[in-house]
């Protein structure tokens, strides 16, 4: 990763530890790790204060780091993670307010408070504020990743017939994204008919029938970014009904995009593809309209019904509406989403929908 890219996050970075008066903040967060140095290996920790940034790590991963983070001192351990960060604060005379993730586990918490002098609190969000707006370079990576992730989808429809399995369809998109040079950002879901009603279905034995419906909700993550995308498709003859409800899915997804543009409430966007489904007369999905996408598959914004703020140029998430009909179907829609200056732009736009035959 550039190295300038990772100077300037940083500085975002202290200019927020400045006005919360905090002299170190430690991160234990793998996302929050990588974002700050641009290390992607794991069980790794950093510390950063005003006149450093401290990668701590062990043998496994000390050749990795030091070529992967020069803007870093890289420090080896050999003992465990919180006895190796005390030390390190302790040489820092400096430091009197230490701040530790609230995602770290109590234990790492009340271990490190016992060894470390310096006042030591939990705080969230000071990362993932300065992660959620995208810079170009994440951009570029996103799109990619949404470009591996349709091409793997396209070279995988051709092998759809009747009697393939849940299992192995997915296991075929799987083995398409790791030829095309990626890996998934989690588990692929394939739910055939009435399995598609769950909206994280674990994929079975289900063989596929001569008509059948198809969804597809996959992901792929290149060079540590992450796309997540959900396609749906109908074999054979679809119902009338299934035409219904994938029409309403289409239109309740249009509704939300017309929304997308800098400023606008985060929640009017999870609203409007909640009223066009109201209005089609079909039960409106549990789950929110969006999340967040870059370093990990879900983080902010999310986009729900009681989400907090505002669109801000440079976001990236998802709108995925959908409709579920217990035992008998389930549709839904997603593509990743950016916020540009004046509206938005389709990351994954090329990733391609069969279309249905005309009612």
């Amino acid at each position: 990763m550039n190295d300038g890219i990772i100077k300037n996050r940083i500085k975002a970075v202290r200019r927020r530890l400045n006005k919360k008066k905090i002299n170190c903040l430690i991160l234990t967060k793998p996302a929050n790790v990588t974002y700050t140095t641009g290390f992607s290996g794991s069980d790794s920790w950093v510390a950063i204060t005003p006149a450093g940034v401290y990668l701590l790590t062990d043998s496994r991963y000390t050749e990795q780091a030091q070529n992967q983070c020069p803007s870093c001192r890289v420090i080896q351990r050999a003992g465990p993670m919180v006895e190796a960060i005390s030390k390190l604060i302790k040489k820092l005379s400096s430091v009197q307010t230490v701040a530790i993730e609230k995602s770290t586990t109590i234990a790492a918490f009340e271990a490190l408070k016992k060894q470390v002098k310096a006042r030591l609190k939990s705080v969230a969000n000071i990362i993932e504020e300065v992660r959620s707006s995208k810079d170009a370079g994440e951009i570029a990576a996103i799109r990619a990743a949404a470009q591996i992730a349709a091409q793997a989808l396209k070279q995988t429809l051709r092998y759809i017939k009747t009697g393939i399995t849940e299992n192995e369809l997915a296991g075929m998109l799987d083995f398409q994204i790791r030829k095309l040079g990626a890996v998934n950002s989690f588990d692929t879901i394939v739910a055939f008919g009435p399995n598609a009603s769950h909206p994280h279905h674990q994929p079975g034995a289900r063989k596929l029938k001569t008509n059948d419906s198809i969804l597809i909700d996959f992901g792929v993550r290149y060079k540590n970014y992450c796309c997540d995308l959900t396609r749906c498709f109908a074999v054979g003859r679809p119902t009338h009904f299934y035409r219904k409800v994938y029409n309403a899915v289409q239109e309740a997804q249009a509704a939300a995009l017309k929304m997308v543009k800098p400023g606008v409430e985060i929640r009017q966007i999870d609203a409007a593809a909640r009223e066009v489904i109201s209005k089609y007369g079909l039960p409106v999905y549990g789950h929110g309209t969006g999340h967040g996408l870059g370093l990990e598959v879900h983080e902010d914004p999310v986009i729900a019904a009681n989400s907090e703020g505002r669109l801000e140029t440079g976001m990236v998430f998802t709108i995925e509406p959908g409709v579920y009909i217990p035992g008998k179907l389930g549709v839904r829609i997603e593509d990743d989403i950016l916020v540009s200056e004046t509206g938005y732009k389709i990351l994954s736009s090329n990733c391609q929908h069969l279309p249905l035959p005309p009612i």
